[in-house]
């Protein structure tokens, strides 16, 4: 069968040229926005060498993802038109398995086929790039393994939910998107409470925090927000980057918060507070529960609009294949609704932006350390390399956090 350009063909193709040039225009903006001139907030953190140095870093960065963006594209062009949906489409059906196991060897070949392709940009971004400017801490057996483990939890994890979806979607008729709806809503849950006892160790190890200074004063001020702190745990971080960050995640007993051990060196205890303060205020401002009840909201959508299109087959002929199908649905499904997550993207980082300011002012306001706040972003900033002067369209686009200006001025003025 030849691939039809038809309606949802156009659609496609056009949403898929039109992200590469909003990047283009995105990522030329905000490099003709970089400034030369140290923003007077940062004079004392920033040597000039280093602040060059960022901005090498910003360009150097902007440069691999346009490639690896172009490239990503032309093998997807490539595939689609030279018909390999089609190709894979009759190969896993050769094997007369269950559509279920069909589907996942489906998927499994996709991912199997991307990862290949992207390997040598994984590779060139950890070994090159990174390296090149002193952040990289990967050995080769850390970067083998981790793809190994990768791997492994997809094929425990993925496989069987990718199964039940399948399952429902073939057996279950018209309700079946609410079926799948619920048991994602599940999972995810489940998964909250899993991944910081039994996934994430898998990646880093988490070691607590030693009975000294630094806990005393966490703990008290945990004890102050009346936040149940059941233990916090330093990270291993240096395994792979000297970057530094913190995080929290997991629910109930299982919440973790963890430092990477490349903040504590470089951090004072107060600034280490104001870190945490900021990271307990996400969860006392219910800001991962918000998270979560947009990504619900926002899966049982997709998943409604899925079972009105999963049956169509001009949507299936535009890609050129024979025979309709779920797991084929599913993924030309996710390339007909990039329109529509292109628009609601920036926008989910807008709300995420908003969060990283509310989260900012309850640390502040909870520790009285604002001074210790705004050191702790300068020398992330400074840390990490962070672009000082990003454009705001740019910002826009992909800024999930404010930048490091924005955050100090909306700290100085509260």
């Amino acid at each position: 069968m030849k691939i039809e350009f038809n309606i949802y063909a156009y659609i496609i193709l056009s949403a898929l040229l039109i992200q590469l040039t909003v990047d283009i225009i995105a990522n030329y903006l905000n490099i003709k926005s970089l400034s030369q001139k140290l923003p007077d907030e940062f004079k004392g953190f920033y040597s000039s060498e280093k602040y060059a140095k960022s901005q090498e870093y910003t360009k150097a960065k902007t440069s691999f993802s346009m490639v690896s963006g172009v490239f990503d594209l032309i093998i997807l062009f490539l595939f689609w038109f030279l018909g390999g949906f089609l190709w894979l489409d009759s190969l896993v059906r050769s094997y007369n398995y269950s559509q279920e196991i069909t589907g996942i060897l489906f998927f499994a070949v996709l991912l199997l086929g991307r990862s290949l392709f992207s390997l040598p940009f994984s590779i060139y971004e950890t070994f090159v790039l990174e390296e090149k400017f002193q952040f990289n801490l990967t050995t080769v057996r850390t970067f083998i393994m981790d793809r190994v483990k990768g791997i492994i939890l997809g094929i425990l994890i993925g496989g069987p939910i990718l199964y039940v979806i399948l399952w429902f979607f073939i057996n279950a008729g018209d309700f079946a998107w609410v079926y799948v709806w619920v048991a994602v809503i599940l999972f995810s849950v489940f998964m909250q409470y899993i991944a910081p006892v039994y996934i994430m160790p898998l990646f880093n190890k988490f070691t607590p925090l030693e009975d000294n200074k630094l806990k005393n004063l966490i703990l008290k001020y945990a004890k102050s927000v009346d936040f149940s702190l059941t233990g916090i745990s330093v990270m291993d971080g240096s395994k792979r980057s000297s970057k530094s960050n913190a995080f929290f995640t997991g629910f109930g007993k299982n919440k973790k918060i963890a430092l990477f051990d490349t903040l504590i060196e470089k951090h004072t205890s107060l600034e280490l507070l104001a870190v945490l303060a900021h990271e307990i205020g996400h969860y006392k401002k219910k800001h991962i529960i918000k998270g979560m009840i947009i990504s619900f909201i926002h899966t049982g959508i997709l998943l409604f609009l899925f079972s009105l299109v999963l049956n169509n087959k001009e949507l299936f002929a535009a890609f050129g294949m024979n025979e309709l199908s779920v797991y084929a649905g599913l993924i030309f499904f996710t390339m007909l609704f990039s329109p529509i997550e292109m628009i609601l993207d920036p926008f989910m980082n807008l709300i995420s932006r908003k969060h990283e300011f509310e989260a900012d002012t309850f640390a502040v306001k909870t520790t009285g350390k604002l001074n210790e706040m705004i050191k702790a972003l300068k020398k992330l900033s400074v840390d990490n390399l962070s672009n000082l002067t990003p454009h705001p369209f740019f910002v826009f686009l992909n800024y999930s956090h404010p930048p490091a200006l924005e955050r100090i001025k909306a700290l100085r003025k509260n």
